[in-house]
């Protein structure tokens, strides 16, 4: 049970995702930098709690903006990744997809903002 897209109509609907979001919070991802890979690494999933045969939908990898800190040194820029393969094999219809893509991509931008998975999970995107 896989829905499956191509890597442009799903690459589409990340940014449909990202778009949707209110402007206040669209002008703060300046900085974040949003890639699409097919699946998650094993030292990805192992670094979330995850066997190596669960599904991994998004991972951020950062400083949220609420441990920052103006006394902070040069960092790196804060990434979200999102998983195609893992994405679609969750997913039975293109609405799901739709949907779950949605989701995975609010979900992590939101730890990017501070949000842990309660607050998450409060709004929807757990």
């Amino acid at each position: 049970m896989a829905f499956h897209i191509s890597p442009a109509e799903f690459a589409a609907l990340v940014q449909e995702a990202i778009a949707s979001l209110p402007p206040q919070f669209a002008a703060a991802l300046e900085e974040v930098l949003i890639e699409i890979k097919p699946r998650p690494s094993r030292e990805q999933l192992r670094s979330v709690g995850l066997a190596d045969d669960e599904l991994l939908l998004g991972l951020y990898v950062g400083r949220p903006m609420t441990e920052r800190s103006v006394q902070d040194g040069p960092a790196l820029p804060d990434k979200v990744e999102i998983f195609q393969e893992d994405c679609e094999l969750a997913c039975d219809s293109r609405e799901q997809l739709v949907r779950e893509v949605r989701i995975t991509v609010l979900h992590e931008l939101g730890h990017h903002f501070g949000m842990d998975e309660d607050d998450l999970e409060a709004l929807g995107y757990g």
